[in-house]
């Protein structure tokens, strides 16, 4: 699929994913949402000493975004650093599902740029959300 890269989105990502508080893997990640209204929201990951319990730079970006009122997303950037794909984990694919619609935007990004752009649909196909409980 074919986007224009959104280089304010990919540049907030990347400043979020400098403040990353990984003590732990070292291994940074930012994430930055534009919603429908034209908003924009970051966050990074923060990792704690009880390892699992950290919290995902999407985690963040929705919440902040939550916070101020907002409820959909129409454009997301996670990167990371490496040579593989930093897609979101599991439950953030979920998190992203419930304030998205199946054309929502999700952009992995490396520090080079975006590396790849998939719908919401093809990142969580068949996915179950806030429909399906009407």
């Amino acid at each position: 699929m074919t986007q224009s890269i959104d280089k304010e989105l990919l540049d907030l990502a990347k400043e979020a994913m400098s403040k990353a508080y990984v003590p732990y893997s070292k291994f940074t990640v930012g994430a930055a949402i534009r919603t429908a209204s034209g908003l924009l929201y970051s966050g990074c990951n923060v990792e704690n000493a009880s390892y699992p319990e950290g919290t995902c730079a999407e985690a963040g970006a929705i919440a902040s975004m939550v916070r101020d009122g907002q409820t959909q997303i129409e454009s997301i950037y996670v990167i990371g650093k490496g040579d593989e794909l930093v897609t979101p984990c599991g439950g953030c694919r979920q998190r992203i599902r419930e304030f998205s619609d199946t054309n929502t935007m999700i952009h992995i990004c490396g520090p080079e740029g975006v590396r790849k752009s998939m719908t919401m649909e093809e990142l969580l196909p068949f996915s179950f959300g806030p429909d399906n409980l009407k």
